[in-house]
């Protein structure tokens, strides 16, 4: 009977307005009543996300209970996909009783999610004239009046969009939303809640609880055939009990952004590698971007070396600004910038996604003229001034009266990705591909990938990129150990050099000019290094030469630089086909005849100088070619016709052994 009592009196204190300030519970069942008793709790705490499925059960077995109506109504306005009963629960407690509190207001959000938004202007005209309202209640509805102005302008020209759920090979019943994707497109990881979210439904403690909520784990899917699979958990070390989401990934889909809320401040950016094929534990970002305040969503530039963020720290434009944060030597993030009042504005600016190509930025704002809360806007940078462009909306229907967050643009600047819990979906939350308009922004960016192989397997190895027209150096980092995959996207305005390291073999080097870039392009280079070398592995040539402690570097021992034998010769090649080509040697002038030379394995050499007697006559002639440019230039053997390895020549007998 307290119970009861309770919820009577809280029902007439709290709802005023209502004709009757009671319900009929006296012949509920017990549940029932509990129910409506935890419904309201979390109601007046604003859970109202939590209260929905309550309520809307309520109402379900209780069609006549008007303030049941009037609850599930005022709930289902934060959820998307409720969005249209809202507004028909709503709109029957206005024609039953115009005095509810709030009902004025809140129609008008409903009819405004409804794209209605004229008889949403009605609504809020008719809710302003009440001079009972205070000043925060004036100021919400004098936004929502911005918002439904700007919606109508945005709807009445369409952008020639096309927007498609992606399946439900990806969507599910539950949640699925924060679409990172790898600038290839190969890789999809996405946050996700269901009933594969790890621990279950729960309550605000972590712990189970029937009336909880499923928390947010991080799912990974990728391409097969064109096709993305069945996405699956990331794995139990970055999956928890807590709520981990996925915000970002890198170009290449190597790094992983991570937020998670420690319960001691608003939340932090977390970051976790790729370590073979598993995901390493996510570890807090280092240095200044991470703050007392909240910090909730990052993407990070090509070259690696910047990151953008999100966050409600003091000290900017009002709620959540843009900043960028600069890599340090020692790995932290410094050099904190805000973007400044052209990128951000009084309300909450989120969600930044900085493009490969280095300039274009999308992010969600709440200002500018978004059509109702977040609304995604793109804008660029330019480099000689240092400035961003006016923010441009992407326009309906990319952008809806709802929130609007999280979109990703791919490298070519066709295709989109962002979640979205429209109507029609196959869950709360559901991902979504947008086919973006033939006159959207063309990004000029030349991604360059492949694997890279030692005797045809995959092998890790040191990739370097550097730009040459400057001396900078780009990005190290290394292929994939177990896959050999790397990939690495170069932006416009660069002449790059990309040196493949791999210990005790030569350096492979593939020089990319990218001073002018229009559009987008993709290079595919795979690399190969083979044991079966012309070359002599550093740490295996003791048997013809000795180290000079001095400067560290091979010195031929003179019985084996000097030694000739007959039907022994050496070669310095600067060039190997399979197939001959036309192979330029201009800056070689003056340092012999170029010839082919081809053997028995099928493959063409580009040999220049002719032949030398001895492996010392040939390396002085190697150095002067070196010196000329061609910095891949060595020297390979020949005997009586076939290619001999360098490092085989003692164990055949061509040079002697054990020499003093």
């Amino acid at each position: 009977m307290k119970k009861i009592f309770f919820l009577i009196f809280s029902f007439f204190i709290l709802f005023e307005g209502f004709s009757q300030g009671t319900m009929k519970v006296r012949k509920w069942r017990f549940t029932e009543k509990d129910s409506l008793e935890r419904g309201q709790m979390m109601f007046e705490e604003e859970n109202y996300l939590l209260a929905l499925p309550i309520f809307d059960k309520l109402q379900q077995n209780h069609p006549n209970e008007l303030y049941l109506k009037y609850v599930t109504g005022i709930c289902g306005l934060y959820r998307s996909d409720m969005h249209e009963k809202a507004l028909e629960y709503l709109s029957i407690v206005y024609s039953k009783n115009k005095n509810a509190a709030g009902i004025k207001y809140d129609l008008a959000r409903a009819y405004h999610y409804n794209n209605r938004f004229d008889e949403a202007l009605a609504m809020l005209d008719d809710f302003l004239k009440d001079k009972k309202n205070t000043e925060k209640e004036r100021k919400e509805a004098q936004q929502l009046i911005e918002y439904c102005n700007n919606a109508k302008i945005l709807v009445a020209a369409p952008v020639d969009a096309k927007i498609e759920n992606i399946g439900d090979i990806v969507n599910t019943v539950g949640s699925e939303y924060v679409p990172v994707v790898s600038s290839d497109e190969s890789v999809m990881i996405l946050t996700y809640t269901g009933d594969q979210s790890t621990g279950g439904i729960q309550n605000g403690y972590n712990q189970p609880d029937s009336f909880g909520i499923y928390y947010e784990d991080v799912f990974i899917t990728h391409k097969e055939s064109d096709n993305w699979v069945t996405p699956s958990s990331i794995g139990a070390n970055i999956n928890t009990n807590a709520h981990d989401a996925a915000i970002a990934i890198s170009n290449d889909g190597q790094k992983l952004f991570i937020f998670k809320d420690d319960s001691y401040d608003g939340g932090d950016i977390y970051m976790s590698k790729l370590d073979s094929a598993n995901w390493s534990a996510p570890e807090k970002l280092r240095g200044e971007v991470n703050t007392a305040a909240w910090e909730g969503s990052a993407s990070l530039t090509a070259d690696e070396k910047t990151l953008y963020f999100s966050s409600e720290r003091p000290g900017g434009f009002g709620g959540r600004d843009l900043y960028k944060a600069s890599i340090m030597t020692d790995g932290a993030w410094g050099n904190i910038q805000n973007l400044g009042n052209t990128v951000n504005t009084a309300l909450d600016d989120d969600a930044p996604f900085i493009h490969p190509d280095g300039h274009t930025l999308i992010y969600s704002s709440q200002g500018l003229n978004s059509m109702g809360s977040y609304d995604i806007f793109l804008t660029t940078f330019n480099q000689a001034d240092s400035t961003w462009s006016t923010p441009k909306n992407l326009g309906y229907p990319i952008n809806t009266p709802d929130d609007d967050r999280y979109f990703i643009l791919s490298n070519d600047g066709k295709r989109g990705y962002y979640a979205s819990g429209k109507s029609g979906g196959y869950g709360l939350h559901d991902i979504y591909v947008v086919d973006m308009p033939d006159n959207f922004v063309k990004p000029n960016v030349i991604m360059v990938k492949g694997i890279t192989t030692l005797d045809d397997k995959p092998v890790e190895t040191i990739v370097q990129v550097d730009m040459t027209d400057n001396n900078k150096s780009y990005r190290t980092f290394n292929s994939n150990p177990v896959q050999g995959n790397y990939l690495v996207n170069l932006m416009t305005g660069h002449n790059y050099k990309i040196t493949y390291q791999l210990k005790g073999f030569p350096d492979q080097i593939k020089n990319i000019d990218a001073m002018v870039i229009n559009g987008y392009s993709e290079k595919i280079v795979d690399i190969k290094f083979s044991t079966k070398r012309d070359t002599i592995k550093t740490d295996s040539i003791a048997v013809i030469a000795k180290i000079d402690s001095t400067k560290n570097t091979p010195v031929i021992i003179p019985e084996v630089g000097d030694f000739s034998k007959e039907g022994l010769e050496f070669k310095v090649q600067i060039a190997a086909y399979n197939l001959p080509k036309n192979y330029k040697y201009n800056h070689l002038k003056g340092l012999g005849k170029v010839e082919k030379l081809l053997l028995d394995d099928g493959i063409t050499r580009f040999t220049i100088g002719g032949s030398f007697n001895t492996l010392n006559e040939a390396i002085q002639h190697k150095n002067k070619v070196v010196g000329a440019g061609q910095k891949d230039a060595f020297v390979t053997a020949i005997y009586k016709g076939k290619r001999v390895y360098l490092e085989d020549l003692e164990k055949i007998g061509l040079i002697p052994t054990n020499p003093k």
